[in-house]
């Protein structure tokens, strides 16, 4: 089956979507022993999460870049995902979807989520010819994020590991065994039409 060039891939169940993050130890590692964000972590600020795995391990070098050592699979609720959604605005200007780019501008400033559309990657972390969702939350979006919308919280960084020593080796029928199963998101064109130039 064909990809569409922008889409949703992403581990999901009836109720929830799973999404991936990377931080240092001192904050990833307690977000899975307590199941939240520590205080040192702000809600508020612009937090980036990812519902592709390959795109994650592209973005934190499968956990070996300083400061993203702690790769998150963060599970939340569907609907707190597809509140950000509607809340959203594409982060770049898009002629044809935005009436002119100052409207962009006050509706990117105004907007609690952001939405860019990034490359997908394969095993090796190349680009794919088609893009993936990366989802940025600030303010209100950010704050019912951490407060709201988490289920739970589990380090996949064991996981990157096995998957990347895999890929080094050209067992590639192995390490995609191990990657998450995802699919594609049932986003209703209602909810992505205002995010697809």
């Amino acid at each position: 089956m064909e990809e569409p060039h922008r889409g949703i891939r992403a581990l999901h169940t009836a109720s929830t979507i799973t999404v991936y993050q990377a931080y240092r130890p001192e904050i990833g590692l307690a977000a899975v022993r307590d199941g939240r964000f520590p205080d040192v972590w702000k809600p508020g600020r612009m937090t980036w999460i990812k519902p592709s795995f390959t795109w994650m391990m592209y973005r934190s070098g499968w956990g070996m870049k300083e400061g993203q050592e702690t790769v998150l699979a963060v599970e939340i609720t569907r609907d707190g995902f597809e509140w950000a959604l509607r809340h959203a605005c594409l982060a770049s200007y898009a002629r044809g979807l935005h009436s002119d780019r100052g409207t962009w501008q006050r509706d990117l400033k105004r907007a609690p989520a952001r939405v860019q559309w990034d490359p997908e990657r394969d095993l090796h972390l190349r680009p794919l010819p088609y893009r993936s969702l990366q989802l940025g939350l600030s303010g209100e979006a950010s704050s019912r994020y951490a407060h709201e919308w988490i289920v739970s919280i589990s380090d996949v960084t064991p996981l990157a590991g096995e998957i990347h020593a895999l890929v080094k080796v050209g067992e590639l029928d192995a390490a995609t065994r191990l990657l998450p199963q995802e699919q594609g998101y049932p986003a209703g064109e209602e909810l992505l039409a205002h995010l697809l130039p």
